[in-house]
């Protein structure tokens, strides 16, 4: 897979890109702001992922005739759009970089590599219940930890614990979707979906309305 571009309506897109070197070569689309970031990201690979994450996005506004406004992120960590409307969730992992966008409603995308050592942290993020029905197996665990992060990253806050207020529905690690809610803050029952996709060793996940 060179560039996967899904579009997932006529108000959203997703792009899945392979980091490779040459992303770093056409960059001319950024902000000036954004440059600034870029040029004082010192480690190599760091560097790759940012820009593939910004062409993956660039792509995705592409496929839905938005100008690319630029981004940067807030108090909170979530990158918001500098100029217009949209929302917007970048993520990456190795050898991966996904974005989502969407024209009005907030979005999450997460990408993890499959590693065994999930079972031993599993208790870290996980609420009992949740523990109760996931097998001890990293790909089903990795799900979980991933939808959890992409419904994070789509509500957009601080402060909100993956085990104590986010709360997973029992799924089996062959689902293609995920629900889940957030309980105990302001945000309380408030419910997502999360779409999951395999990628070889990866899972990517996302939210869908």
């Amino acid at each position: 897979m060179q560039t996967k571009i899904e579009k997932i309506d006529s108000q959203s897109v997703l792009v899945l890109k392979n980091i490779q070197d040459q992303a770093m070569d056409q960059l001319d689309f950024l902000s000036f702001r954004e440059k600034l970031s870029y040029a004082n990201i010192s480690h190599h690979e760091k560097r790759k992922e940012w820009a593939s994450s910004r062409m993956a996005i660039k792509e995705a506004m592409d496929a839905l005739n938005i100008p690319y406004p630029g981004f940067f992120k807030d108090e909170h960590g979530k990158s918001q759009v500098m100029k217009g409307g949209g929302q917007v969730s970048l993520s990456h992992t190795q050898g991966y970089a996904g974005a989502i966008f969407h024209r009005d409603l907030p979005v999450g995308i997460d990408m993890d590599l499959v590693r065994e050592k999930i079972l031993r942290i599993g208790f870290r993020f996980l609420d009992q219940k949740e523990l109760d029905f996931l097998k001890k197996d990293p790909i089903h665990y990795t799900m979980a930890w991933s939808a959890k992060e992409s419904i994070f990253k789509c509500q957009g806050k601080k402060g909100v614990s993956f085990r104590e207020n986010i709360l997973l529905e029992p799924f089996e690690p062959d689902a293609q979707l995920i629900k889940g809610k957030i309980r105990g803050t302001e945000f309380a029952d408030h419910h997502y979906q999360v779409r999951v996709e395999k990628i070889q060793d990866v899972i990517l996940t996302y939210t869908i309305w």
